[in-house]
């Protein structure tokens, strides 16, 4: 009996699956080694990565190297300028070879002009209650009889916690 090839059945890692779409839309935007897409914190560096990120790299002409534009915000814009040179040398460095010969950053609201205004904050946090002190006894009366120190002030906490909610089950 010959043994039937592997069609591929069965688990594979999520990276060889998305590889050739991450592919097609980076070489879309001019990235023809995704490395700097697909590892930005590492290639450009936590600073700079927490403040911009590559849009797009745009060849002009036969020269050599191209121009990395960077989306930041109006804020951090003036940082990522001042850096341009260092992370300029480090992709350089990441590709190997000169590809990089000059960054452009664009400053924007990273959601768009239109998304950016209507801005969209948490409710505020309404602060805790304070606690009643019958139901802080009632919580280290529970557990009391916990002989460890560290579980015994956890489980306090939790029914202190328990105990001060509102509701029908609060009062139990």
């Amino acid at each position: 009996m010959t043994q039937r090839p592997d069609r591929g059945r069965g688990f594979a890692r999520a990276a060889s699956v998305l590889q050739p779409r991450i592919r097609a839309a980076a070489e879309a935007r001019g990235f023809a080694v995704t490395r700097v897409l697909t590892h930005w914190d590492e290639v450009a560096g936590p600073e700079i990565a927490r403040l911009a990120r590559p849009v797009k790299v745009a060849h002009s002409g036969p020269q050599f190297g191209a121009t990395l534009t960077l989306l930041t915000t109006g804020a951090n814009a003036p940082l990522v300028e001042m850096q341009k040179e260092t992370l300029r040398e480090r992709i350089n460095a990441a590709y190997g070879y000169r590809a990089i010969a000059r960054v452009k950053v664009t400053q924007t609201a990273a959601a768009g002009f239109a998304e950016a205004q209507a801005a969209f904050d948490p409710a505020p946090r309404r602060p805790a209650p304070k606690p009643d002190p019958a139901r802080e006894a009632r919580a280290a009366e529970i557990a009391a009889p916990v002989q460890d120190d560290r579980l015994r002030a956890a489980l306090e906490d939790l029914g202190r916690a328990v105990l001060t909610r509102s509701g029908p089950s609060a009062t139990r």
